[in-house]
């Protein structure tokens, strides 16, 4: 009897470990994308990729301005989805606090990460020289000179809450 409540408790977190997993990777791909990224996808990307877009943090007046500039150069964006497109490009490339380093971050950090990955963070100085550190061993291309300012303007800028 007991031998068997063992062999029903194992089948059952056997079941529970295969099954989250699963359940994880089939609520990322559903993941349906937000308008603003649909208009990207579709009337940005036709002419160029997103590093120009992943390289600036621009408040709302420049994100207008650069949505204008690229539909009088031929983007075929709708009149009612520029909000849309303005709204989605400030959320998820607003403006960034200035300061050294901010050059470093939009130039070094997302090439593979996204502004929204480093705003999450609220890390301490010693949290960020982790996080470098291990960049650095992932081959990250972060010079010994831009080491420091980068671990400054993101301790400054993104340290913990207070």
């Amino acid at each position: 009897m007991r031998s068997r409540r063992f062999t029903t408790r194992l089948v059952w977190l056997s079941v529970a470990f295969t099954a989250a997993p699963i359940a994880l990777v089939v609520g990322q791909e559903n993941r349906q994308p937000e308008r603003g990224e649909q208009i990207l996808s579709v009337s940005c990307t036709t002419c160029h990729d997103l590093r120009p877009i992943e390289t600036q943090a621009l408040d709302e007046n420049s994100w207008k301005k650069a949505v204008a500039s690229m539909i009088e150069q031929g983007a075929e964006v709708k009149p009612a989805d520029v909000p849309v497109l303005v709204e989605y490009l400030v959320k998820q490339h607003g403006p960034l606090p200035d300061g050294p380093g901010k050059d470093v971050l939009l130039n070094i950090c997302t090439r593979c990460h996204d502004l929204q990955r480093i705003r999450r963070e609220h890390l301490s100085a010693e949290g960020w020289l982790e996080i470098l550190d291990a960049m650095l061993n992932e081959g990250a291309p972060l010079s010994e000179k831009e080491l420091p300012v980068l671990l400054r303007y993101l301790a400054r800028n993104f340290g913990p809450a207070r």
